[in-house]
This record gives C-alpha cells, sequence and structure tokens, in this order.
C-alpha cells in the first residue's frame, strides 16, 4: 500500500467517524428524542391492535364481515340476473304499461275523484256486510251445534240417502 492509498483510507475513515459523531449529536437532539418517542408509541399501538385483531372474538368478527361481503356479492348477482330474467319476459314493460293505464284512468276521474271515492265507500260498505253475514254464520253453525240441529239434519240427510239408494236398486 501506498502513501497516497493510506492517507486517502484514513480521509475516509475520518470522514465516516465524523459522519457518525454528526449523526449521534442529531440523535440526542431534543426534536429527534421526541420523534422516537412518537414511533415507539406508535410501534406500541400498532401491536396492541395487531394483538387484539387476532383474538377469536375479532377473527370471528372478521370472518363474518367476509361472508357478509360473499353473500352481498351472491345477492347483488341475483338481483341482476332477476333484472335481467324480467327485462327478457317484458314484465317490466307491461307494467310500465298498467301503471300508464291505471294514472289514465285516475286522470279520468277529474281533478276531485269523487266517483271513486263513492266507489271505494260503497266496496268497503259491502265487505262490512259480507263479513257480518258470515260473523252470524258461524254464530248459527256454533247455536246449531248445542242445539243438535246439525246431527238432525246429518242424520235426515242420510235417510235421504238411504231411501234414495233403495229407490233406485230396486227399480233396475
Amino acid at each position: 500500500m501506498t502513501q497516497g492509498e493510506k492517507t486517502s483510507k484514513l480521509k475516509e475513515i475520518k470522514e465516516t467517524v465524523s459522519g457518525a459523531i454528526e449523526i449521534m449529536r442529531q440523535i440526542r437532539s431534543p426534536d429527534v428524542q421526541e420523534s422516537f418517542g412518537n414511533i415507539i408509541d406508535t410501534a406500541k399501538i400498532t401491536k396492541e391492535i395487531i394483538e387484539s385483531l387476532k383474538t377469536p372474538e375479532m377473527v370471528k368478527n372478521i370472518e363474518n364481515f367476509r361472508l357478509i361481503s360473499e353473500n352481498m356479492n351472491e345477492a347483488s348477482t341475483k338481483m341482476q340476473d332477476a333484472l335481467k330474467q324480467l327485462e327478457e319476459t317484458g314484465l317490466i314493460n307491461e307494467t310500465k304499461w298498467l301503471i300508464r293505464s291505471a294514472k289514465g284512468t285516475m286522470d279520468s276521474f277529474g281533478e276531485s275523484g269523487q266517483d271513486l271515492r263513492e266507489i271505494s265507500t260503497v266496496i268497503k260498505e259491502m265487505i262490512k256486510s259480507v263479513r257480518g253475514l258470515v260473523d252470524e254464520l258461524k254464530i248459527t253453525v256454533i247455536d246449531s251445534k248445542k242445539s243438535g240441529a246439525i246431527h238432525s239434519i246429518e242424520q235426515t240427510v242420510k235417510d235421504a240417502s238411504d231411501i234414495y239408494k233403495t229407490i233406485f236398486r230396486y227399480k233396475d
């Protein structure tokens, strides 16, 4: 090794040591120390979060979120397929036409819609009357069961059936 090479190597070592000393001095400064503290605190919090994500409860929750996401994707696909099928069958266009027709019919009743209200009222009254009739029939059936009238009617029908069979048996 020549004298020039030795000098060059010494100069490199001196610069490296000098750089290392400067880095050490910078590390001791309050700003760098505070930054290191923040980094350490962030690392601790990150470690705690990672540990909490490893708990059985969180693993199960994450799995549930994954399943929910898959189910939502499947539901979305099924809805798109159903919509496509509805469009292919023409049902959506027919429904649009029906809505337009119904709207036109409603408009034909005029702004007051008095006729429509009267029809609605009559239908409601008819339904109430039918409901009342059904209630009365229920009461009649219950009363006839209690009094034995149903049994008498059943016996009469059976007797009439027997007579009918007897007559037509001798007729043949």
